[in-house]
C-alpha cells in the first residue's frame, strides 16, 4: 500500500521525463502603406498627407512624395494590420474631403 503519488517511471529506479511547453508568440504580419501616382494630386498635399498621417519630416515627406510622382508608388510605411488599414482609411478621407484623387493602398510585406 502506498501513502501519496508515486514516483518515478514504475522500475524502481526513481528517474522520470519532465516535459515543458513553451508558448512561442507568433510575430503579427506587417502591411505595407502605399501612395499611388495621379496627375491631379498637389505635390504640396502629398507631402503634407506624409507629414500629417506617417509622422515624417519635411525632407523624408519630400522624398517619399518625389518617390510616387516619378515612380507610380511609394511607402509611407509599414504596420500591422490593423494600423496600416487605419492609416489608409484616415488618408483616403482626408484627401476626398479636399477634394483630390490621391489613392492610398496597403499590401502584406
Amino acid at each position: 500500500m502506498t501513502n501519496g503519488p508515486q514516483r518515478g517511471n514504475g522500475d524502481g529506479t526513481g528517474s522520470e521525463l519532465v516535459t515543458k511547453t513553451r508558448t512561442v508568440a507568433k510575430r503579427p504580419n506587417l502591411y505595407r502603406v502605399l501612395l499611388l501616382n495621379d496627375d491631379y494630386t498637389p505635390m504640396e498635399f502629398v507631402v503634407h498627407v506624409v507629414e500629417r498621417f506617417f509622422q515624417k519630416n519635411r525632407e523624408e515627406a519630400t522624398r517619399i512624395m518625389l518617390h510616387v510622382h516619378h515612380h507610380g508608388v511609394g511607402e509611407c510605411g509599414v504596420f500591422t494590420y490593423e494600423v496600416a488599414e487605419t492609416k489608409v482609411t484616415q488618408v483616403m478621407d482626408f484627401a476626398r474631403k479636399h477634394q483630390h484623387p490621391l489613392q492610398c493602398v496597403m499590401e502584406k510585406k
